[in-house]
C-alpha cells in the first residue's frame, strides 16, 4: 500500500461529484494534464462531506477542465497534511492553490 493517493482521476463534473457519498475525506484537484493544483479535505464543517466540498471546487473552476480523486478517511486532517508533505517532497513545493493556505507547522518527509 502506497502513502500516495493513487486512485484514478475522474473528470470534475457535477455528474461525477453527484456519485460521491457524504463521507469525510481528502481530495486532489488536477488540471487536464494531471498536474495537481490543490489538495483539500472535507472535514466536520463540510455540510455534505466530499460531495459538497467537490461541488464547491467544481463551481470555482466551472468552464475549465479539471479532474479529481478522493479518499474517504476519518483522519482527514492528518491525511491532508501527509499528502501535502508528500507533494512537497516530490516537487519541492506545494500545489499552487495550497501555497497561500499552507498549515503553520507542516512537517517534511525525507525523499526515498
Amino acid at each position: 500500500m502506497s502513502i500516495r493517493l493513487e486512485k484514478h482521476w475522474k473528470p470534475l463534473t457535477l455528474d461525477e461529484v453527484d456519485l460521491l457519498g457524504r463521507e469525510l475525506g481528502v481530495y486532489q484537484i488536477a488540471d487536464e494534464d494531471g498536474v495537481v493544483q490543490k489538495i483539500g479535505y472535507a472535514g466536520g464543517k463540510s455540510l455534505f462531506g466530499l460531495k459538497s466540498a467537490l461541488e464547491k471546487e467544481f463551481h470555482i473552476r466551472e468552464g475549465r477542465p479539471h479532474q479529481f480523486r478522493c479518499e474517504v478517511t476519518m483522519q482527514y486532517m492528518s491525511r491532508y497534511e501527509e499528502l501535502l508533505m508528500i507533494h512537497q517532497a516530490d516537487h519541492h513545493s506545494l500545489p499552487p492553490e495550497n501555497e497561500e493556505d499552507r498549515p503553520a507547522r507542516l512537517g517534511a518527509l525525507n525523499p526515498a
